[in-house]
Order: structure tokens, then sequence, then C-alpha cells
């Protein structure tokens, strides 16, 4: 008798694993919307009694009375909208992904199993691991790079530069050689600043990119995809029209008039770029709904007299989960690539510690401080190679017929 073959990701029927571990689908929804109470209250306390000069965990601590234990633990700084809104797309992933992954123990190993098949994106996922640990963990251990123009172009540990291209050197100093030192494990850039605390502070920005420009594009481009495809008729056409203004609007002009009239800003590119880059999602989505659309389950889930949200909610999006995954980690190269290059060209905020600002920091020093380019640039491309990795192993597991048509 041949061993059974393990139900696929796209062919189960989801409803019979509603409880899997005697938790409701629903379960999920309130426990996020509970998580996100206290996110709230911090920021309608932010913004109704902090005062726009006071730091808001400072004024909170002070407050409460916690102002020591705040400090030891770095709640020091002062969040910005977009920490906010990065907290509440953590939340998202932790409910949405993380928690039905452990609900799924049995699917969960056999995926697990697909995927470590593929070394190349296990070493990627432990990468985007330490990025994931560095900008969440690294702004509450190291301060904000500061400038110090006498501390400029600090060779790396373990290198030394000529003597006369440092203002100060902070290391030893050997027949006219600048030697570098722990202190500033990757040299410094030409304001003095740390080029290893900017790489920490730049992988929060990395993951605040990837976190808030998937989860608005997964929201938009889901449910315009879903519901064109369950719907059908004139509502398809209507929204398939609005797709195609979406992707033939030009993203780059619309964000420099953007750019010009109300400043740079990171809020600002990943509300453009994620607002615009949702059309692509939805055709794709559009085209894996039908195909789901169209099982046994489906019509007898209609003839039953279920609505049509509820056929998305509990059949369409779940058993197109996989393909949706996979599409939005091959997307999120594409938005930190794009922040890089309009860093490069000068057209972002200057005040953002990106990856993309430290290269364009150091393109005039290649000649005698390679360093700051480098080391920002093998971090920025160590993610993109990783994303991709990883993206391509889940494609390999989860929709293994995706892959095969990909393939040929």
């Amino acid at each position: 008798m041949p061993p059974e073959k393990p139900e696929r990701f796209d062919q189960v029927d989801w409803t019979e694993y509603a409880n899997p571990t005697g938790w409701q689908r629903s379960t999920n929804t309130r426990y996020f919307l509970y998580s996100t109470v206290p996110v709230l209250a911090l920021g309608l306390y932010d913004w109704l009694v902090v005062g726009p000069r006071e730091a808001t965990f400072v004024r909170l601590g002070a407050d409460l009375g916690l102002s020591g234990p705040f400090q030891m633990i770095g709640l020091t700084h002062d969040p910005a909208g977009i920490d906010y809104l990065f907290v509440g797309t953590l939340l998202l992933f932790v409910w949405y992904l993380l928690v039905p992954l452990y609900q799924n123990p049995r699917m969960t190993r056999y995926y697990w199993t697909r995927f470590k098949r593929n070394r190349p994106a296990l070493g990627g996922l432990g990468w985007l691991f330490l990025v994931f640990a560095g900008g969440l963990i690294g702004p509450f251990v190291l301060n904000t790079p500061s400038q110090d123009i006498l501390t400029a172009h600090q060779p790396p540990a373990f290198t030394s530069v000529d003597e006369a291209t440092v203002p100060l050197c902070v290391g030893e100093v050997e027949n006219g050689r600048c030697y570098g030192t722990w202190e500033h494990p990757l040299g410094t850039d030409n304001t003095g600043r740390d080029v290893f605390s900017s790489i920490i502070h730049g992988m929060t920005i990395s993951m605040q990119i990837a976190f808030i420009t998937t989860s608005v594009v997964a929201v938009i481009g889901v449910s315009v995809g879903t519901v064109a495809a369950v719907s059908g008729g004139w509502v398809d056409e209507g929204l398939m029209r609005v797709v195609d203004i979406v992707l033939s609007f030009p993203t780059l002009p619309f964000y420099l008039l953007i750019l010009y009239s109300f400043g740079a800003s990171l809020s600002m590119f990943i509300l453009v770029f994620a607002l615009f880059a949702w059309g692509g999602t939805a055709r794709y989505v559009r085209s894996k709904a039908l195909s789901v659309s169209e099982a046994e389950y489906i019509n007898e889930s209609r003839l039953s007299g279920a609505s049509t949200s509820y056929i998305i909610r509990r059949h369409v999006i779940p058993n197109t989960a996989s393909s949706i995954i996979t599409q939005l980690t091959l997307l999120i190269p594409v938005f930190l690539l794009a922040e890089a290059q309009i860093a490069f060209l000068g057209l972002g905020d200057s005040d953002v510690p990106s990856w993309g600002q430290l290269i364009a920091a150091g393109r005039t020093d290649l000649a005698f401080a390679p360093w700051i380019v480098l080391a920002p640039g093998i971090a920025l491309f160590l993610t993109i190679l990783a994303f991709t990795f990883v993206g391509d192993a889940l494609l390999d597991a989860l929709d293994p017929e995706a892959k095969t048509e990909a393939d040929r």
C-alpha cells in the first residue's frame, strides 16, 4: 500500500483546521486587537500629552515614577509615527503568521522539511534573523551615531590608513599610519559617525521598509485580487482597470513631486511606494484565487448560502496564502533597493540612517575610505540575496506547481 501523500497547502479546506489546537481563527484577531491597545494608548499619550521637545518614554517614565528602569532597558528615545506603525505590522506578523504556524504543527513540520532542503535559503534565513534581531534590539543598545569631524575617516579594526587622511587618529600611529581600533570596529564616515552603529540602525530602517510596505501591499492587493476573482462580472472588470491604472502610474515622478512639496522622509517613501506597488500583487492574487474559486467545496459553500465575504475569508485567502507569502517575500528586495537608489541619488531623507544614505555619504571617499561604502553595501547585498533565496525556497516548498511552471 503506497504511503499517504501529505495534503498540499493550496488544496486544503481550511474550515476543517479552524480549531486545530483549541483556538478558533477569530481568536487570533481578538488577541491582535488586544495587543494593539497599548500601542494605540501610547500613541495617543505621545500625541496629546508629550510636548514637541520631550522624549515620549522619558516623560512617561517620569509620570509613572519609572525613569530608572526605563533608562536601564534603553527606553529613552522618542518614537515617531512610523515606529508605531512598525510595531503594528510586527503584531500582524506575529498573530497572522507565527501563531498559525504554532497552531498547525503537522503542516509546519512538513513545510519546514521541504524548506530546509535549500541550503542557501537556510543561510539567508539566518542572516535575516540577525538583521531582524539587530533592527529590534540594536537601537536600545547602541546610541544613534553622532557626528564628530575630528574622528572622521577612522579605519576599521586591523586596518590602517595614511595619517594625513584623518583629522585626529583615535588609534595608534606607527610609521605615519593610523590604525583602527575596536572603538570603531568598521571605521567612521566622513562626518565621524560610527559605521557599525549606522549599519545596526540601518537594519531598523530596512525592517520598517520590509514590514510596513509589504503589509500595506498585502492588505490592498489581497483584498482587491480576491474580491475581483470571487465577484466576477463588472466588479472584476472595474477593479482590474483600476489595477491597470496603478501599474502604469509613474511612481518615481510622483515621489519627486511629493518630495519637493513636503520634503523627504522615510514615511513618505513607504507611503508612496506601497500605495502604488499593490497592483502586481492584486493581479497575481486574482489569478490564484480564480483557480481556487473553481474548487468543489467553493461551489458547495455558495449552494449552502455562504456570503462572498465568508468565502473569501474562510476559503479563498487561506488556500492562496502560499502564493501570497512567496510573492510578497520576493517583493521586499525591490523596496529595499528602491530606497537605496533614491538615497544614493540624494533624494532621500539625510536624517534617516539607512544603508542607502551611508553608501551615498561615502561615494566621494572611495579612493581612501572604501569601507564607508563597502560595509553597508555588503549588508544591503546580503539582505537582498537572503530575501531572494528565502522567497525561492518558500515558492518551492509551499507552491511546487508554480515553481515547476517558472522553471519551464
